[in-house]
């Protein structure tokens, strides 16, 4: 099973177990956690392009864009960190799920 997959199987244990929102939830975790997953990105972005996608819902504290060992392209896919962690529920509320 892939990631997620298996998050998908877990949300949907939390939503029929009733306990979505409460402190059973493994979102409380990371409820304030101001790092966001931004994936499917075209491979010739750059740290740069990813910071001016992003910054549209807050000011960006850190990039990780992934990148192969061997050849130093991308993957395809990052970490944003955001300022105020607000910035991050807004950046995954409103991306479109990139």
């Amino acid at each position: 099973m892939n990631t997620v997959a298996e998050i998908k199987r877990i949300n949907q244990k939390e939503l029929e177990s009733n306990i979505t929102g409460t402190s059973a939830s493994w979102h409380e975790e990371y409820a304030s956690s101001s790092w966001c997953y931004v994936g499917g990105l075209d491979g010739r972005l750059t740290e740069g392009d990813l910071i001016c996608l992003m910054s549209e819902w807050g000011e960006i504290e850190d990039v990780n864009l992934c990148r192969d060992d061997d050849t130093g392209k991308s993957k395809g896919f990052g970490f944003v960190k955001y300022e105020d962690f607000r910035s991050s529920v807004l950046a995954v509320d409103n991306s479109g799920g990139m």
